[in-house]
C-alpha cells in the first residue's frame, strides 16, 4: 500500500489520554453519581427501558481497580457517516483491551450495524490496527446506515454474539446510532444475554451534545477543515475584488458547523437556521438581508464578499417548511405517477399551480426554475422531497439578485453583483483527524473499553473538560437514556436522542450576534489555514471556537 509522507509520520503520533487513563488500567476505580432520568418524558421512556433507565453517571478516577478479571471479546461497529477520528476510537478501545489482559479479542464488524446481522466480520491484530492509527475515514471496517431496531435483528444480534462469545458490542455513532445502541443494550438485558453495549458520540454536525457531552468527535475537524477553504475563499475574493462567494456547508438539523466556521473565519454574512425559525424569517426578508450587505459593500466600492448558508436552512423556513408539506401531499400516491408521465416543465407547472394553496404558490413562483425543479426530483424512501438536495447556495444568490435588479430599477443600487457558488461537505468528514480530535477519538475508545471492564450496559462513552489540556480531561460514562425524548417519526411515537441545535442565548452565537454588523459591511476575514499537527501547543492543540466560548470563565 502506498501512504503519503503525511500518513507515515502521523502513524508515529502517540494520542493524548485523560490524566487518569494514563498510569494504567490498575489503577482506575470508578466513582458513581446520583441516579438519571431521561431529558423528556421521563414515564414513557422508563417504560420503554426498565433494565436500563435511571443508572448513575460514573467518573472514573485513580485508585484500585475492582472490575472483574475475566476475558473480554468485544465486537466493534462504525455507524452512520464518517467523521475524522473514528479510527482512533477503535484504536483506543483495542490498546485497552490488550493492555488489560493479551487475550482478549476485538471483532470488527464490516459494513455498518448490517454486519453485525450479517456476521461478516474481521479479527483485529497489531499489524492491521497500526495501519489506521491517527488517519481519517472508516475504512479500517467500513460503515453503513441499517437500523438495529426490530425484535428478529436483535435476536440475530444475539446469536451472533453468543457464537463468537462475544461480551459486549460498541457502537460508534451519532444521535440516531446511539438511540439504536441504546434499544440494543436494553433487549440484551431483557433477555440476559450478559452482553454489553456501549456507545461513542460522533457527528461532524456537533448536535450530538448536552451537558455531558460537550462536543461530539469529528466537528473539530470538520469544522477546521471547512475553515481553511472558506479563508482560502475569502482571501481569493479579497485579491481579486469581483466575486460574492456563496458556500453551503453540511448541517441538515443544526447550524453548528456554519456558526463555527463563520466564528474561525469572519465571512460577511452567515445563517443560522434556527434564527431563521425563531424569527420566522421568509425567504424575501433572508434575501433582503443578504442584499443589504451586498448594497453598503458596493456602496464603498467593495462588489465582492462570502456567505456561510447551513444545508438545512430552507427548511427552517416557515413558508417553505409549508410549501414542502403541500408538495409532499400533491405528489402522494398514484399522483406521482401522473405528474411524472407529463411531458414538458409547463405542463407540470400548471399541475403544481392547481394543486398548491395560493400562499404556497407565491412562495414557489419566486423560486428559481432549477430550484423548482430540484423540488421534484427523485423522492425518499416514504416519498417526501429530498431537501438535501435543494442547491440552496444558488437559491440564495438568485433571490439575492432579484433583489439587487429591484433596487437598481428603483435607483438605491448601481454595484455589481457576480455570484460564485461552493458546496463544502465530504471534503470535511474523512480529513486526517486533528491533533484534538485524535487525542479525544483515542480517549473515547480506551474509555469505552473501562465502561465494559466494569459492566456498565446501555452507556455513553463520555469525556469532558474539553477545553483544558487533555491530561485534564475528565473519563467516565452516562446512561443513553438520559438523552432521550419521545419524538412522532414515521406515524409512530419513537424514543430518540434529542438533537442539540444551536442555542440563541448562548455565548457562540451572542460573539457571532455582536460581531456580525460589522462583518457585513467592513471586510474583517480571517485565514486559518490548513490544520497543524507538528509545532507550537496554541497552534496544533486548539479546538473549536464554539467549544472555548462555552466553557470560557
Amino acid at each position: 500500500m502506498n501512504i503519503s509522507p503525511l500518513q507515515k509520520a502521523r502513524y508515529e503520533y502517540t494520542p493524548k489520554l485523560p490524566g487518569m487513563l494514563r498510569h494504567g488500567i490498575a489503577d482506575i476505580c470508578v466513582k458513581e453519581g446520583e441516579a438519571t432520568q431521561s431529558v423528556a418524558d421521563q414515564d414513557k421512556i422508563k417504560a420503554l427501558f426498565p433494565n436500563t433507565y435511571g443508572k448513575p453517571e460514573i467518573t472514573f478516577e485513580k485508585g484500585q481497580n475492582t472490575s472483574a478479571a475475566k476475558k473480554q471479546v468485544v465486537g466493534v461497529i462504525l455507524s452512520g457517516g464518517q467523521a475524522p477520528g473514528g479510527h482512533n476510537v477503535v484504536c483506543g478501545l483495542y490498546d485497552a483491551l490488550k493492555a488489560t489482559n493479551p487475550e482478549n479479542v476485538l471483532y470488527g464488524f464490516k459494513g455498518g450495524p448490517s454486519g453485525l446481522i450479517e456476521d461478516k466480520y474481521l479479527i483485529f491484530d497489531d499489524e492491521y490496527i497500526n495501519e489506521f492509527r491517527n488517519t481519517g475515514g472508516f475504512d479500517i471496517i467500513g460503515s453503513g446506515r441499517t437500523k438495529l431496531e426490530t425484535e428478529e435483528q436483535f435476536a440475530i444480534a444475539s446469536e451472533v454474539c453468543k457464537k463468537h462469545g462475544i461480551t459486549a458490542i460498541v457502537i460508534i455513532g451519532g444521535d440516531d446510532s446511539n438511540t439504536n445502541a441504546a434499544v440494543l443494550a436494553e433487549y440484551f438485558a431483557a433477555h440476559n444475554t450478559g452482553v454489553q453495549v456501549i456507545g461513542c458520540p460522533k457527528t461532524i454536525d456537533g448536535d450530538l451534545k448536552n451537558e455531558d457531552i460537550e462536543c461530539s468527535f469529528g466537528f473539530d475537524t470538520a469544522t477546521k477543515t471547512y475553515s481553511e477553504l472558506i479563508g482560502n475563499i475569502e482571501r481569493d475574493c479579497n485579491s481579486a475584488k469581483k466575486y460574492w462567494h456563496f458556500i453551503k456547508v453540511m448541517g441538515r438539523s443544526a447550524s453548528h458547523v456554519a456558526l463555527e466556521c463563520a466564528l474561525k473565519t469572519q465571512p460577511n454574512i452567515c445563517l443560522v437556521s434556527e434564527e431563521v425559525a425563531e424569527k420566522k424569517m421568509s425567504l424575501s426578508q433572508i434575501a433582503d438581508y443578504i442584499a443589504d450587505s451586498v448594497a453598503e459593500r458596493s456602496a464603498n466600492g467593495m462588489n465582492f464578499g462570502v456567505a456561510i448558508i447551513p444545508e438545512g436552512v430552507v427548511e427552517f423556513v416557515p413558508e417553505f417548511s409549508v410549501l414542502i408539506q403541500e408538495i409532499n401531499e400533491l405528489l402522494a400516491g398514484s399522483k406521482a405517477d401522473e405528474f411524472n408521465a407529463l411531458p414538458t416543465w409547463a405542463d407540470k407547472y400548471a399541475f403544481i399551480e392547481k394543486g398548491l394553496t395560493k400562499e404556497s404558490m407565491a412562495v414557489f413562483a419566486i423560486l428559481p426554475q432549477a430550484i423548482q425543479q430540484q423540488l421534484f426530483l427523485e423522492r425518499d424512501p416514504h416519498g417526501n422531497v429530498q431537501v438535501s438536495l435543494i442547491e440552496s447556495e444558488k437559491l440564495f444568490s438568485a433571490l439575492v439578485k432579484d433583489k439587487l435588479e429591484a433596487r437598481r430599477a428603483a435607483g438605491t443600487y448601481s454595484g455589481k453583483f457576480s455570484p460564485l457558488h461552493h458546496f463544502l461537505g465530504y471534503e470535511g468528514r474523512c480529513a486526517f483527524p486533528s491533533n484534538f480530535d485524535a487525542d479525544y477519538c483515542y480517549s473515547l475508545g480506551y474509555n469505552a473499553f473501562m465502561l465494559i471492564q466494569y459492566g456498565y450496559n446501555g452507556y455513553l462513552s463520555k469525556v469532558s473538560n474539553l477545553s483544558a489540556p487533555a491530561s485534564e480531561w475528565v473519563a467516565g460514562g452516562m446512561p443513553i437514556t438520559k438523552m432521550m425524548n419521545i419524538e412522532r417519526r414515521h406515524g409512530e411515537d419513537k424514543p430518540v436522542i434529542r438533537k442539540a441545535l444551536v442555542e440563541l442565548d448562548g455565548a457562540p452565537f451572542k460573539y457571532f450576534e455582536s460581531h456580525r454588523e460589522e462583518w457585513a459591511k467592513d471586510t474583517c476575514f480571517v485565514y486559518p489555514g490548513a490544520i497543524q499537527y507538528y509545532g507550537p501547543t496554541e497552534v496544533c492543540d486548539i479546538t473549536t471556537i464554539t467549544l472555548a466560548l462555552e466553557h470560557q470563565k
